[in-house]
């Protein structure tokens, strides 16, 4: 992988970036460091995309269609107050995760593929991003972003997530189910464009389940 910085060049940005600021980081060999601001449009992104207010409304219409007596309450008030609290959660999490501690510890917050490695080297490259991550210039550093994030994320789920226990052991808890579920948020990030085609859709729909199972958000007794 190769780093190049962008102000050592004067090459004009193409009218795309506008709207979508790190496309070309996507189908490039060459890794070009992000600004932070390109860091907060990809926190943006992540959490306005559509696939993503998609899955958050089916697992919340899950969650309530399945039990009515949950902390969040019957119905559409249910419901409502379900994808209210998945929203925020998720918008600390890209808030945090991908774009204010990468910006303070100066980590880059995209996951960069291995696609022509060995198989076995290519697992335990996925499982080990979720402690280490590359730095802005390129060498590796700390997964601040993923170490960092699920604490913040428990933490602040303790103040306004419905029903939830705010102890020390289930708080405790939540925080190492991330941990632990978040190696195969790598090893999907890795292997799933290798064997499916609209790849971006079904990322966002597995990744958003296992996300949930992390937080405890609708887990009774978390």
């Amino acid at each position: 992988m190769l780093y190049v910085n962008p102000s050592s060049y004067d090459v004009p940005k193409p009218c795309t970036e506008l709207i979508y600021p790190y496309q070309r980081f996507l189908t490039s060999n060459i890794a070009i460091p992000m600004t932070w601001q390109q860091k907060g449009y990809l926190a943006l992104h992540d959490l306005t995309d559509p696939v993503n207010f998609g899955t958050i409304l089916g697992i919340s219409a899950i969650t309530v269609g399945a039990d009515s007596h949950s902390a969040y309450g019957p119905g559409l008030k249910g419901f409502g107050k379900s994808v209210g609290v998945s929203l925020l959660q998720d918008a600390t999490a890209q808030f945090f995760g991908a774009f204010a501690i990468p910006v303070i510890v100066h980590q880059d917050p995209r996951y960069f593929r291995m696609p022509h490695a060995p198989f076995g080297k290519r697992v335990v490259y996925s499982i080990s991003r979720t402690v280490v991550s590359r730095s802005d210039s390129g060498k590796s550093m700390p997964n601040y972003a993923t170490l960092l994030n699920y604490p913040i994320g428990a933490e602040l789920a303790n103040l306004y997530v419905p029903g939830i226990h705010p102890d020390a052991p289930s708080t405790v808890a939540r925080i190492f189910t991330g941990y632990a579920l978040d190696p195969v948020n790598g090893l999907i990030n890795e292997f799933l464009p290798d064997v499916a085609s609209h790849v971006h859709v079904r990322i966002i729909v597995v990744q958003r389940i296992l996300n949930n199972v992390a937080r405890g958000n609708n887990v009774p007794g978390t």
